[in-house]
């Protein structure tokens, strides 16, 4: 089967280990290396590719400055080296990337704002947000505040969060191993790299390992749970060494990796999500000029909205119907019932003032809303 190309990916999240960027004998970070990593991500970025970072490290750079023994440490002192660390990281990134003129945004997440709707939508806007402004952000684990153990694997899981939540179309892992193989490559020699998998099969999890590093909180077992989560959601994955020096580079050159696919697109994917598997909890009626907007691919303002119907929370499904009371699509609404019926039929100016918050400008963003091929709709 033919590989997909780096160039034809409009979103792109990149996951960094910390056994990448932590040189653990020295205790400190791999410049030349990230330098180099720098470097692709600007390549991308300059060719109008928007990048996320998933990175790793604060634990691993707060042992670092605190000059940690090895070994094992309990919550609270991988909790406190976080603290640390996650300053150090932070402006590691943003001095890498700022050297080619890029600005770089931290966002600090939990597995449980990827699942939660108010944080899920919030972590969602920021991203958004920094994205239009040509930003990368720099996601990380907030280590800091974790109320479990800090786990090997997280941040496999939470970069493929963050790739659904963002609706990237592609999430690179870079690991210490250059993809999947078919037998345990340090045990077997003649164990053969899988180039392309093109559905995650009980076979393939079969294949997945275990973490081989003290640093690594990863393993191709986590590796693979990610690659679930990815392309369930329409996003594809891969899994490339991030041992060598420009690894983005070497993908583009089609140099080893393994690429888990997706039938689906993120966009897709999402709209499924909105249009089937989510309850609606409550109505819009708009008028006839805003179901012409809709169905030219605009949000649906306050302006539009001449009724509102039942009891929901930001960020639930909600149906929208025409002033003939014909379906016109369903979405997530970004207000409450209340406030939604506060500001119903005015401007998004005047909506911020009766709120005397400034909200979003859009009862329902247009990424939040599927318009369905109904008739009748601006009778």
């Amino acid at each position: 089967m033919t590989r997909p190309h780096l160039k034809k990916f409009r979103r792109i999240v990149v996951k960094v280990g910390s056994s990448l960027l932590i040189d653990s004998a020295a205790g400190k970070v791999r410049a030349t290396w990230l330098s180099a990593l720098a470097a692709d991500i600007a390549a991308l970025h300059g060719d109008g590719c928007d990048v996320l970072i998933v990175s790793s490290g604060a634990v691993a750079l707060g042992r670092s400055k605190l000059k940690l023994p090895r070994g094992p440490l309990k919550l609270e002192e991988s909790q406190a080296a976080a603290a640390v660390g996650q300053i150090a990281l932070a402006r590691i990134w943003s001095k890498v990337l700022g050297d080619h003129g890029i600005g770089a945004g931290q966002i600090l997440v939990t597995l449980q704002d990827t699942e939660e709707r108010r944080r899920y939508l919030n972590a969602r806007s920021t991203i958004a947000k920094l994205l239009e402004w040509r930003a990368v952000p720099v996601i990380n684990e907030n280590d800091t505040v974790a109320t479990n153990e800090i786990r090997y694997g997280d941040n496999d899981r939470l970069a493929a969060r963050v790739a659904t939540m963002a609706s990237a179309d592609l999430l690179i892992l870079l690991s210490d191993i250059d993809g999947l193989y078919d037998a345990p490559p340090h045990l077997n020699p003649e164990a053969k790299l899988i180039p392309v998998v093109k559905r995650v099969t009980a076979d393939i999890e079969a294949m997945a390992g275990s973490a081989a590093s003290e640093l690594s909180r990863g393993g191709m077992r986590t590796k693979i749970e990610a690659a679930k989560i990815a392309t369930t959601a329409g996003t594809h994955m891969l899994i490339a060494s991030g041992k060598i020096e420009h690894p983005l580079q070497a993908i583009m050159d089609a140099g080893p990796c393994t690429w888990f696919l997706t039938r689906a697109n993120p966009v897709t994917a999402r709209k499924r999500w909105i249009a089937g598997s989510l309850e609606p909890k409550g109505t819009l009626t708009i008028d006839a000029g805003a179901v012409t907007a809709l169905r030219a691919g605009k949000s649906l303002l306050p302006a539009g909205v001449t009724r509102i119907d039942g009891h929901f929370a930001r960020g639930d499904a909600v149906i929208v119907r025409g002033p003939n009371t014909h379906e016109v699509g369903r979405g997530l609404v970004a207000y409450d019932a209340v406030d939604a019926d506060k500001i119903k039929g005015r401007s998004s100016s005047d909506a911020a003032q009766l709120l005397g918050v400034s909200g979003r400008s859009e009862m329902i963003h247009r990424d939040d809303l599927v318009v369905g091929g109904l008739r009748g709709e601006a009778d």
